[in-house]
């Protein structure tokens, strides 16, 4: 069970998996600490520098991305983890922020991810994954 640290401060192996927007306007709570990391203005998906962003929010910041398209945005970073194996993953509480999601929609979206050694997720995900 691979907690995410709660202050961030990389080291040289670790990326930065934050909640983005689909336009990458990181203005706010964790994309707006993953500028600090290399996170790309106007790039909401992927790999950027240090950061990994997985869009929970529409492009114009006005409405959260169903379940099921968050879903498939974090299957992408799944496979993307799994392909990356010298890289360290810390996953944030996406979609728990802005989008308005809990820890009890999109915990579980990240079970898969579990066994992956080089991801660490949240504790308030972890709390769902082992009720």
């Amino acid at each position: 069970m691979k907690i995410t640290r709660n202050v961030i401060d990389l080291k040289e192996n670790e990326v930065f998996v934050f909640g983005s927007n689909l336009s990458g306007r990181h203005g706010a709570g964790a994309a707006k600490q993953a500028m600090k990391f290399g996170a790309k203005w106007g790039k909401g998906v992927g790999l950027y520098g240090r950061t990994y962003g997985i869009p929970t929010v529409n492009a114009s910041v006005t409405a959260r991305l169903s379940i099921n398209k968050i879903n498939s945005f974090i299957q992408e970073f799944i496979q993307f983890a799994r392909e990356h194996k010298e890289l360290q993953f810390l996953v944030t509480a996406i979609g728990c922020g802005l989008a308005g999601w809990t820890p009890e929609d999109i915990a579980p979206l990240f079970l898969e991810a579990t066994t992956l050694e080089n991801v660490s997720l949240p504790r308030e995900f972890w709390k769902v994954l082992n009720q």
